[in-house]
């Protein structure tokens, strides 16, 4: 029996999406090298400002995502909004949380609402891989910083004698996690020996995301969010995904070695997401704003969940298995309920896992204290658009994405809820719920 989920004293301050917009997302080194992060963001923030006929003088706040940060646009939403054309006098913050950020973004923001705080809101994320920020080696950080309190020749000196060539060398960002020590394929490799999957079934995940997202792309599913982005020296502005790969196969995938683990992994380049360049943005409200405004909002953020694991080391992408029993849980609500399900794909066998996960018993007495398994997400309401694997993983703009197919599948099916869920570095992960809003 559904239960209508319900935290809001005053229903006019209903938190609800009326808009989503994102840019294309590109392989990272591709047609957006030569754009910063707040660049892509701002491309992002304008388009949804102009998709919903909205006076961007009227926005309340701005909060954005990002994972990468650029220390000459420390707080990028600042740079993002400005650069957008929005005016000065509306207020803008950052918020990171790994892959979580844009996530983290929109529940602030709702919380916001909900409390009358404010009454519309721009939610995003933006992120490039192609203009990561290299440093100097630390010994050679520490001289400079020396060097500007004292630059004394005998200071110079010293400096000079201590250094090596290889204080010299760049130091690029690596992909490992801070604490472990370990990169998230590594780690998805370690989840996947304690919980189980095969390669087959992880070739033949990432083969249904690349067909799935390349028929949402033929029926014009994204044509509408879609930002298209001029870049200069380029003829035509980009409008479309790069990385979806229509003709994938299980015949294709079977022929790359596993990268992680090389003996017995499963997890290879073909079923993994990849380091994308991208933005994305929402355009949140209360319901009484869009009524004020004549807004017709896609779907009310009703709830969320944000929630770490208790192995990082075997369990660092099993944030979903973390997050969604206890959303469910905490609006009388089960699996079978959701309409709609949006995760976050960040490797193929990520999502299995999370799967069995959910699907176990014992998981689920031991994890959340429950008498039977939350019971695995159905396939046919999963993902339906395509995922991460095939479209690509600009991280901070991933959980805008989801959230925004999610509104749209909702109403294109005329089904009530929706769960959007993300795994993400840290052994951190989140859930939110959405509901339709029917006229």
């Amino acid at each position: 029996m559904k239960k209508s989920s319900s935290l809001v004293a005053d229903p006019k301050r209903l938190p609800v999406i009326v808009r989503g917009a994102r840019t294309p997302f590109l392989d990272t080194g591709g047609k957006f090298s030569s754009l910063m992060s707040y660049e892509l963001g701002a491309k992002a923030i304008a388009g949804v400002i102009e998709k919903s006929g909205i006076d961007g003088g009227c926005v309340d706040m701005v909060c954005m995502g990002t994972v990468v940060h650029e220390t000459e646009t420390s707080n990028v939403a600042r740079e993002c909004m400005l650069n957008a054309g929005l005016p000065s006098t509306t207020p803008a913050y950052t918020v990171s949380m790994a892959g979580l950020s844009p996530n983290v973004a929109v529940a602030n923001l709702c919380d916001m609402i909900l409390l009358g705080r404010i009454e519309v809101a721009v939610a995003g994320g933006t992120e490039s891989f192609s203009d990561i920020p290299v440093r100097l080696s630390q010994t050679l950080r520490r001289s400079v910083m020396r060097l500007n309190q004292d630059s004394s020749a005998a200071t110079v000196l010293s400096i000079l004698k201590s250094l090596r060539p290889r204080d010299l060398l760049p130091k690029m960002p690596t992909g490992t996690d801070f604490t472990t020590r370990k990169t998230m394929g590594a780690l998805c490799e370690r989840m996947v020996e304690k919980y189980g999957s095969t390669r087959a079934e992880s070739d033949a995940f990432a083969v249904r995301s690349h067909q799935l997202a390349s028929q949402a792309w033929e029926q014009g599913n994204y044509d509408a969010d879609i930002v298209p982005v001029h870049v200069s020296g380029q003829a035509q502005p980009v409008t479309r995904d790069n990385s979806v790969r229509a003709d994938a196969s299980l015949e294709k995938l079977g022929r790359l070695k596993p990268v992680f683990n090389k003996r017995s992994g499963i997890v290879t380049a073909g079923n993994s997401s990849r380091l994308t360049d991208g933005a994305a943005a929402l355009l949140l409200t209360s319901l009484g704003a869009a009524e004020r405004m004549q807004l017709t909002p896609l779907a009310a953020v009703r709830d969320y969940v944000l929630a770490g694991t208790a192995d990082l080391n075997d369990e660092m992408l099993l944030g979903p298995a973390m997050a969604i029993p206890r959303l469910l849980r905490r609006n009388g609500l089960s699996v079978d309920d959701i309409d709609v399900w949006e995760l976050h794909e960040a490797f193929a066998a990520q999502i299995l896992v999370n799967q069995v996960c959910l699907g176990s018993a014992d998981f689920a007495k031991q994890r959340h204290a429950m008498e039977q398994a939350v019971g695995a997400i159905p396939l046919e309401k999963l993902n339906t658009w395509g995922g991460s694997l095939a479209l690509g993983n600009p991280f901070s703009a991933t959980g805008v994405r989801l959230l925004t197919t999610a509104a749209h599948r909702l109403q294109q099916g005329n089904g009530r809820y929706a769960i959007i869920s993300s795994c993400a570095g840290g052994g951190l992960g989140a859930a939110i719920l959405l509901e339709r809003m029917t006229g």
